[in-house]
């Protein structure tokens, strides 16, 4: 007879519309007779509110986040127990990190165990800009002992800027819906839907035992699409991040007054920058485009990996 397939595909959400992508996604393997499939959800000791209500609540974990503080997370311990042929790991992006707890389950006793020389595939949900969290969640796995072999990143409807006011007005007040020039936050239920191919070819993959190879599995099947024009924006980003998340990570904790007004005047500042500045480097890096070609297409390559666009 032949030995069934276990996958485990662990996530953590807040508005539950990663926990829909990762279900679209394994809808095929739950059909499977041949695949059992363990679903489970990072669960922080330390809830983290959604919507968030107040924009400095949210504010407030930003430097924690962009060092990777990692907070304590629980799992079903039954899940310790079995041994898994494929190991599924479905998270958000918050501050061009990977969130809180997602990052507290890489840093866990948990993922210690679990990963180490099981193949990995990562599902992403997140606007536009996931790069520099993916990296960080590679290095983590990395140290894990993770054999990372694919990449799925679905990312909200509408371009940088409009995404950037339909997420924060979404994670703040819970608003969703379409508004003035603005296409609704998030996925596209459409794409959503779509996802589930990903889950049939991963089906026949492990019925031939191809998680084996360390190679990757859902190459081809544009997993992955990098805007090159978001690339040097992300690592700006990301330094100026990690430079003020050090500062206010030494001016106070997070029940620090003076830290939160603080930061009130770091964010005000950022986001006239990416109002002012953004699109005048989108329009720059297009100009530029032609005697840059190569080396953004070498780069575009390298994010895109290990399943390719």
């Amino acid at each position: 007879m032949k030995k069934k397939k276990k996958v485990l595909a662990l996530y953590y959400t807040q508005s539950g519309q990663l926990k829909n992508i990762l279900d679209s996604f394994t809808t095929p393997l739950i059909n499977d007779s041949d695949i059992e499939l363990t679903v489970a959800k990072i669960e922080p000791k330390k809830e983290y509110p959604f919507p968030w209500k107040k924009f400095s609540t949210f504010l407030n974990i930003f430097p924690e986040c962009v060092y990777n503080d990692p907070p304590e997370v629980a799992l079903d311990e039954k899940i310790m127990e079995e041994d898994y042929d494929l190991i599924i790991l479905s998270y958000q992006v918050w501050y061009l990190s990977p969130s809180l707890p997602f990052c507290g389950f890489l840093k866990s006793r948990y993922a210690k165990k679990l990963l180490k020389d099981k193949p990995v595939i990562t599902l992403i949900g997140c606007r536009n800009m996931w790069l520099m969290a993916q990296e960080e969640v590679k290095r983590l796995l990395q140290e894990n002992e993770a054999k990372h072999i694919d990449n799925v990143v679905l990312t909200d409807q509408g371009n940088s800027i409009e995404n950037f006011f339909t997420v924060v007005r979404w994670v703040i007040y819970g608003r969703k819906n379409k508004f003035l020039f603005f296409p609704p936050a998030g996925v596209a239920e459409e794409e959503i839907k779509n996802c589930s191919r990903f889950g049939e070819k991963l089906k026949v993959a492990l019925s031939e035992d191809l998680e084996k190879t360390g190679e990757p599995l859902l190459k081809g099947m544009g997993a992955v699409e990098v805007n090159e024009k978001l690339i040097a924006s992300e690592k700006a980003g990301r330094r100026n991040f990690l430079i003020f998340g050090k500062l206010f990570r030494k001016i106070g904790n997070q029940d620090s007054v003076f830290r939160k007004n603080m930061m009130y005047i770091y964010m005000a500042i950022f986001l006239t920058l990416i109002i002012a500045v953004v699109p005048t480097s989108i329009l720059i890096k297009t100009i530029l485009k032609p005697l840059t070609k190569k080396t953004i297409q070498k780069q575009k390559a390298y994010y895109e990996k290990p399943s390719g666009s």
